[in-house]
């Protein structure tokens, strides 16, 4: 708002709000890497296989 510190409406002032950088606690975790993901896949196959295997004996 013109002339004003705060916003009527929304209540927002200048520098409020979440810290900027690592202060705001944004970190990766990894999770999605090309690495696990590769990883992933290749426990799933193995998961359908051991399954396949173990319906062909029974």
């Amino acid at each position: 708002m013109k002339g004003r510190k705060r916003c009527r409406l929304h209540g927002g002032a200048i520098g409020s709000g979440a810290p900027r950088g690592s202060a705001n606690g944004r970190f990766r975790h990894g999770l999605r890497t090309a690495e696990v993901t590769a990883l992933r896949r290749q426990i799933r196959e193995l998961l359908r296989s051991a399954r396949a295997t173990l319906d062909d004996l029974s």
